[in-house]
């Protein structure tokens, strides 16, 4: 096909929700293929690609003062709902379309998945092997957005792909305001001044501390991946 991709080592965010599907919680078996099939595809074109996953799903770590749980316990449930889903994917890469995958857990359980080390993960990716970050950043109080900041950072990601259900950043909750305008392009800086729900304040200062920028987009819609990777404007990009 002579593609070229604009980045050639991507960190990709999938959040917990999208592993739910149409069910809204759990793993939906459909939802798992046709990720599958979406990463193949920019598997395909020579991309280095490494994965971080959420866990809201399963559980998230606030849900945990709702039924008297202290939130660091409740944040490390969080941590094992992405090793959970981790493994899903792991597996469904493997199976659907025939991808070496590795998952790498920031929480040891060395029975299921190897022990987040950066050089190891580095390695797997230049061995043309799909890494899956799970247990988040190990730490309690942080969120997977940060983990993926983090982890961009540290495997020296070119770009940072925010997998979502909406079409990228919008001015105000396009879910509940149909007036809501897209924005193409913003600084890092006025998300954070505008409020904009895009990532956790901590995870945006990471990337625009190491100049990665953060491209939105709606997952959900086939080959949108690919077409961003390859430079195309999808969504919307946060950077500068």
């Amino acid at each position: 096909m002579g593609e070229t991709p604009k980045y050639r080592r991507v960190l990709l965010k999938l959040s917990g929700e999208a592993f739910a599907g149409e069910r809204g919680y759990g793993i939906d078996p459909s939802f798992l293929e046709y990720i599958s099939h979406e990463i193949k595809e920019v598997y395909d074109i020579g991309v280095e690609l490494a994965i971080v996953i959420g866990g809201g799903n399963i559980f998230r770590g606030f849900q945990g003062k709702e039924i008297g749980i202290d939130r660091a316990t409740a944040d490390y449930m969080g941590m094992l709902a992405t090793v959970i889903n981790a493994l899903a994917l792991q597996s469904a890469l493997e199976n659907h379309v025939k991808i070496p995958t590795r998952v790498l857990s920031a929480i040891e359980m060395r029975q299921i998945a190897e022990p987040y080390i950066r050089r190891r993960a580095i390695r797997h990716l230049e061995k043309g092997r799909i890494v899956i970050f799970a247990g988040g950043t190990g730490n309690p109080f942080f969120s997977t957005d940060t983990a993926a900041a983090l982890r961009a950072a540290e495997i020296g990601a070119e770009v940072l792909i925010k997998a979502t259900k909406v079409g990228g950043i919008y001015d105000k909750d396009p879910e509940k305001y149909p007036d809501a305008v897209l924005i193409r392009e913003i600084s890092y800086l006025e998300v954070i001044n505008k409020g904009l729900k895009v990532m956790d304040h901590t995870a945006l200062t990471l990337c625009k501390e190491n100049e990665i920028p953060v491209i939105v987009l709606n997952v959900k819609e086939k080959g949108n991946l690919k077409r961003s990777i390859l430079g195309e404007e999808v969504g919307s990009i946060v950077k500068g």
